[in-house]
Order: C-alpha cells, then sequence, then structure tokens
C-alpha cells in the first residue's frame, strides 16, 4: 500500500509540475499578439496616425533576412535626403505600426526612420517571443543592413518602447552595438526579476519561488533560452554610448525602479526622465510636452546634429 501512495503521490506531483510548466511557458513564449488592423485603427482613434500624413510619406517595405532564419518586416520612412536615421523597436504584443507615434517625434526633428516588426510580431517570422534573447541578433541585423544601404557615414538612434527598450539595451550592451544614441522607454532590467514581481501579482495563493523555477525549466527546453538570460542590467555598463532613460512613475506593470537601476548602473553619459502621469508605455500619451523637451535636452546635449 505504501507503494502505491508513493507512486500516487508522484504521478500528482508530476502532472501538476507539467502543467504549471506547461501553462507558464506557454504565456511567455506564446503570449497573445494584437491584430495589426487593430492596432492602426486604435492609434489612429488616439491621432497616434494620421491615414492622410501617412499615405503621403515616401516610404518603402523591406525584408531584411534574420540570423536566427526567418525573414523581418521592415519598413523605410524616408521624408528627407539625409542621412540621420532612428529605428524604432516595438512593444510585446504590439507590431511596427504602433512605433508611428515615436517616429513623428523623430520626423519634426529631421530626422528619417525604420520601423520593423519584432520577432513572432506583425509579418516577422519566429516561433517564439524571447523578450530580447534572439529579438537582440534581429535588430543588429536591421542595424547592419540600414549601415550596408546608407553607408557609414550614418548618423543613427534607436528607440524602444517596453520589449523593444530591452532589446535596445540588450543590443548595445551585449553585442557592442553600432548606434550613436540610444532611447528606452519603460524597459525592464531582468526579465526572471520583471516575472517574479508579475507572478506574484497574478497567483497570489502560489509562491513565485515555486513557479518561477519550473517555469524556466520548460521555458529552456521549449524556447532555447533561460529566464536569466535576458538581463539588460548584466549588460548595461558595457553601453558607451549616450542613453536616455524614460518611465512613467505610475507604471505598474514594469516597475519604476527597474529604469532607475538601469539609469543608475549605466556608466557615461546619459539622462533620465521619469513621467509624471501614464502606466505602462504611456509616457508620451500623457506627458509629450516634457517628452518632447526630454528627448530635445538630450539630443542636444550628446547628439552632433
Amino acid at each position: 500500500m505504501k507503494k502505491r501512495h508513493i507512486f500516487g503521490l508522484s504521478a500528482i506531483l508530476g502532472t501538476t509540475v507539467a502543467s504549471v510548466g506547461t501553462y507558464f511557458s506557454e504565456r511567455v513564449l506564446h503570449i497573445k499578439k494584437k491584430d495589426e488592423q487593430a492596432i492602426i485603427d486604435r492609434d489612429t482613434k488616439l491621432k497616434h496616425i494620421d491615414p492622410d500624413k501617412f499615405s503621403s510619406l515616401p516610404k518603402q517595405e523591406v525584408s531584411i533576412p534574420s540570423p536566427n532564419g526567418y525573414e523581418i518586416s521592415a519598413m523605410v520612412i524616408r521624408p528627407y535626403d539625409s542621412k540621420r536615421f532612428v529605428i524604432f523597436s516595438h512593444g510585446v504584443t504590439e507590431s511596427k505600426m504602433s512605433s508611428l507615434k515615436y517616429v513623428n517625434l523623430f520626423l519634426n526633428r529631421g530626422f528619417n526612420a525604420v520601423i520593423y516588426d519584432q520577432r513572432r510580431h506583425g509579418k516577422t517570422g519566429g516561433d517564439t517571443t524571447s523578450y530580447g534573447y534572439y529579438e537582440k541578433f534581429d535588430l543588429q541585423a536591421v542595424v547592419d543592413w540600414l549601415f550596408i544601404e546608407e553607408g557609414e557615414d550614418l548618423l543613427l538612434g534607436i528607440h524602444g518602447e517596453s520589449m523593444g527598450a530591452a532589446t535596445t539595451l540588450l543590443y548595445a550592451g551585449e553585442l557592442n552595438g553600432r548606434a550613436h544614441f540610444y532611447i528606452v522607454d519603460c524597459p525592464f532590467s531582468d526579465l526572471e526579476e520583471l516575472l517574479t514581481y508579475q507572478t506574484k501579482c497574478e497567483f497570489k495563493y502560489m509562491p513565485s519561488k515555486l513557479i518561477l523555477p519550473i517555469g524556466n525549466m520548460f521555458v529552456k527546453v521549449r524556447g532555447g533560452f533561460s529566464l536569466n538570460d535576458v538581463s539588460p542590467i548584466a549588460v548595461v555598463d558595457r553601453i558607451k554610448q549616450p542613453v536616455l532613460f524614460i518611465h512613467s512613475e505610475k507604471d505598474d506593470y514594469i516597475l519604476p525602479y527597474m529604469t532607475k537601476d538601469l539609469y543608475e548602473q549605466k556608466k557615461g553619459e546619459k539622462m533620465l526622465f521619469m513621467a509624471k502621469n501614464g502606466g505602462h508605455a504611456q509616457s508620451l500619451n500623457e506627458n509629450r510636452e516634457d517628452y518632447e523637451k526630454a528627448i530635445d535636452r538630450f539630443l542636444e546635449k550628446y547628439v552632433n546634429l
């Protein structure tokens, strides 16, 4: 009877571990994405996209090979005959079209733009979302493609939002990024720390210390990376170029202290703008005037325009 009892407990434990690991890794690797037309409709209603203005902009859709084995869908928006560009890296569940609210800021400041769909988002390939682990190589591919197209005398900045901000920092620090400046809006500092916080919020009666190791094991098997492999704060001190860090003080999805920690860890040229209003990724929407002033101060101080 004792053996049967042990076998029964083992079976229950095994089933529980498998259920928790599968659920957690599925939520991480295959997070539900927004439909691109829904993004366009939303941002048109919010006046982030002016359909008439957008249709009149000189632009070209391009496909860039990813080192991860698929095609990256990108769009070059080039109203100026200059070599001043900003690449925009969007957040999780979004698409390149959601970057247009930021694109407009830089078009008004004389920059051309490149927007692109991150891995497994929009029209870009890839089976899983990895929050910067694989995405940083796609960003590298977009940057390298632009330098080949435009030449080494390119003046380049990169703007990232949320997951795109983390991707930007990983590219800049881990891959010795080639951009001349970076602007990161609401990045997380460490994926494991972020998911620990979010798991506590979602599963109030189940300790995250039990969920995270199981979930991480399944993510590694199914996705090919560990949560602790995605840690911008571990590489931010390697970034030699100036960085503008932005975060809303009221963000409860990625907590503001993460950006403050990244700012403190970054060596050399840097600025910090903590927006007073708005939730996650809403700093521009709710603090437009101050947001633009922060960008102007940063560009004036650190970028040779």
